[in-house]
């Protein structure tokens, strides 16, 4: 929130019947996209096998939520994925996260992590669990490092502001469908644009919830 800009892994892009220039081009264009968003907070990713009561991190995700970069791409207990979670909010997400793997549907929830060394930072997850095409549960999501909306930043009070959160909530589901479909696609470029999309709703989402 898989925004699945997949840090860690290769991207290899071929266009035939382009010249070298033009390849070497997207692939500029890819990693200056992919360092930005870092820069403006973007963690990683994860997609969850509910039957299996297991989740894989992209490398974004695993060095900083599992605290080991060498975990991304395996399939990992809540426990592990989580490693890092601040104790003090490790009860409540993981009962939020297990009752979100039995209901289904839109999931968010902000919290706390420890960071290797051993700073606070405040994480939005923000993903979608559904059935897929066999029927069994599965969800995919990013993280995103809100820590700089918690410095003074206060919620929306009113009913506009709710209504906002609310209208906003609808178009990060929809956009994590969307994302979730090009990372199976394939198109890098496009990938980039829905991952971009994602993070600034999920950024905005943020905003109205701190």
């Amino acid at each position: 929130m898989g925004i699945c800009i997949c840090q860690g892994r290769s991207v290899y892009h071929c266009t035939m019947g382009r010249s070298g220039p033009v390849q070497g081009d997207s692939m500029a264009l890819a990693s200056t996209a992919a360092s930005a968003l870092q820069a403006a907070g973007f963690v990683g990713t994860w997609d969850t096998d509910v039957p299996a009561g297991r989740s894989m991190l992209d490398a974004g995700a695993a060095t900083l939520l599992a605290g080991n970069t060498s975990l991304a791409g395996q399939p990992l207990p809540l426990e592990r994925a989580l490693g890092r979670i601040h104790p003090e909010d490790r009860g409540w997400v993981f009962d939020r996260i297990r009752q979100a793997r039995q209901t289904g549907g839109p999931f968010s929830a902000e919290f706390r992590v420890l960071s290797g060394m051993g700073d606070v930072r405040w994480i939005l997850n923000r993903g979608r669990l559904a059935p897929d095409a066999t029927g069994a549960l599965r969800g995919c999501g990013v993280y995103i490092d809100i820590t700089d909306l918690h410095a003074g930043s206060s919620s929306p009070s009113n009913a506009a502001g709710a209504a906002q959160a609310k209208h906003l909530e609808a178009a990060a589901d929809h956009c994590v469908h969307v994302h979730a479909a090009l990372e199976r696609h394939g198109d890098t470029q496009l990938r980039l644009i829905a991952g971009t999309l994602l993070f600034g709703i999920g950024r905005a989402l943020a905003r109205h919830m701190s």
